[in-house]
This record gives C-alpha cells, structure tokens and sequence, in this order.
C-alpha cells in the first residue's frame, strides 16, 4: 500500500505542476508578463537607463501587443521620467498606454497625467515632432504666421516667450502644427481636447440645464478676450463682476452658443447654463491659447 501512496502522490504532484504550467501559460497569454523581463526592466528603471528600459518594453509589445501587463510597465517608465524631469519621454510613454492599452485599470489616471505635461511641452520651448522652426521673413507678422500654420498668436507668444507683437526679420520661431479638435460629452459635463485625432487633455465643464445644450457638430467662428456680455435688455462690460461669461468667449457656429469662463466655479460638473459650455476661467484661457478660428467642436449627449 505505501508504493502504490508514494505512487498516486508521485501522480498528483506532478498533475498539480502541470496545472500550474497550463495556468501560467494561459496568463501570459492574456497579459501576463515573464518575471525576469520585468524585473530586469524596473531594474534599467531604477538605475536611470530610461532608454534601455523603453526598448525593453517595446521589445516585449512588440512580441504580445495585447499584454496588458506591457501598459503597467509603460506607466512605470512614465513616472520614472516625470520624477527625472524628462517630460517628453514621460509623455511618450503615457502615449503608448493610450494608443495601445486603453483597458489598463488606470486609464483616467494617465489621462490626468499626460494633459498638464502635454500643456507645459506646448507651451514651452521644446521642440518636437509636431513643430517647426520658422525663420521670421520681413513684413512678417504673428498673425500672419499663425494664419499659416493654422495656429494662435496667443500660442507662439506664449511657446516663444514674446511679451509682444513685435517680431524681427530672420528671428527664429517654434510654431506648432498639431490639428485640434474638441469633444463635449453632456453626459459626464467633460471635455476633451484631441490633438492630431490622438488625446490631449480633458477639463471638467458645465453644460446646460435641463440637457439644452446644443448637440451636434460645431465649429470655432469666433474668440474674443474679455467678452462683452449681451443679455435681454442689457450690456455687460467685461470688467463687471456680473458679466457671466468670465474672461474669454469661444463662439459656436450654433448662433449664440460658445464655450467660456465662469463667475461660479462651483458649478463646474453639473448642468448650470443656459445652454453654453463653461469652464473655469484659467482653463478657458488655455483653450483660448491653443485652439484657432475654425476648429472642429462635437457636442454628444
């Protein structure tokens, strides 16, 4: 009887390692990742060889593209680059989770993470792929400049650190080409800026009472800073504090509808307007930096 014990224990055993051989390839074919790989990777991470832990993890992508372990270890990287203060990196990487690896359990946290650095590398001087260097011809002039490259003047003062309108002949300038779009979801009172059809940044809006915000496709017709606000019987200067639409207007091609500031911050998230998208103020400012005359809206439900 003990042979036969030490046999059937001998069959058991190994009927358990071959289960456990079965579940872990099943895991590793539904997102799970080889131990040693990853550790050699946060390894690479911990020891600032940021790029060598990226090609890592691009080798293992580009052997299982639907990993979702592969998006983990994007976001690792991503906040390693950010705490090194490699912002364009950093961004790269919160990218590839966004393009590739949407259902990782994080998602909005990488939303929440890429739109401040994508700002702050717009807004700076850092050269990327999506802008150019243009040489300053003479007659030039910034709205000029901007009108080709389908830009604001507001965004290459601010790229450029111009505290005027004035520019000289042969000076250099950062000029971004990036295409905008902007996505209005009534539902969750949210709105998204898409840079290229790809994610840019999202902002908490307000739209209307009682679901009276305009739904469809809209374009930019209009901006103004320090709008004048024309209500039944009455003008609003923009210096008084009952003017409503805080410090700039971006008009819709639906008549009378835009999207502009707040006198009311606390009711960002809910539906408050009359019809109109509000935003807080400084974030209306930087919409008003980036978008130009002409730029695609879509307002859902």
């Amino acid at each position: 009887m003990n042979k036969i014990s030490r046999t059937i224990g001998i069959i058991a055993a190994a009927a358990v390692m071959l289960a456990l051989f079965v579940l872990g390839a099943r895991a590793l074919g539904k997102g799970g990742l080889p131990a040693p790989g990853t550790k050699t990777i946060q390894n690479l991470i911990a020891d600032n060889k940021l790029d060598e832990a990226r090609a890592k993890i691009d080798e293992i992508a580009a052997k299982k593209p639907d990993a979702k372990a592969v998006g983990k270890l994007y976001f690792e990287l991503a906040r390693a680059c950010e705490d090194r203060k490699e912002i364009v990196k950093a961004r790269d990487a919160y990218q590839a989770i966004l393009r590739n690896y949407p259902n990782v359990d994080n998602i909005l946290e990488v939303q929440d993470r890429i739109g401040p650095i994508n700002t702050q590398i717009l807004f700076s001087n850092i050269l990327t792929d999506k802008d150019v260097t243009y040489t300053v011809n003479p007659g030039d002039t910034l709205g000029g400049i901007a009108k080709k490259f389908g830009t604001t003047v507001e965004l290459i003062k601010k790229a450029n650190s111009l505290s005027s309108d004035t520019i000289k002949a042969y000076s250099k300038l950062k000029v971004s080409k990036i295409k905008y779009k902007i996505l209005a979801d009534k539902s969750q009172n949210s709105l998204t800026l898409l840079a290229d059809d790809e994610f840019f940044k999202a902002y908490r809006v307000s739209t209307g009472e009682n679901n009276c915000t305009p739904v469809g496709a809209f374009k930019i017709v209009n901006r103004i800073a320090d709008p004048v606000w024309y209500t039944q019987g009455a003008i609003v200067p923009a210096e008084s504090p009952d003017n409503i639409l805080g410090t700039h207007w971006l008009g819709l091609s639906a008549p009378g509808y835009g999207i502009h500031g707040t006198l009311d911050p606390k009711s960002i998230g809910t539906q408050a307007t009359k019809g109109c998208v509000r935003m807080l103020n400084e974030e209306v400012e930087e919409l008003y930096t980036i978008v130009p005359v002409g730029t695609e809206v879509a307002i859902t439900d």
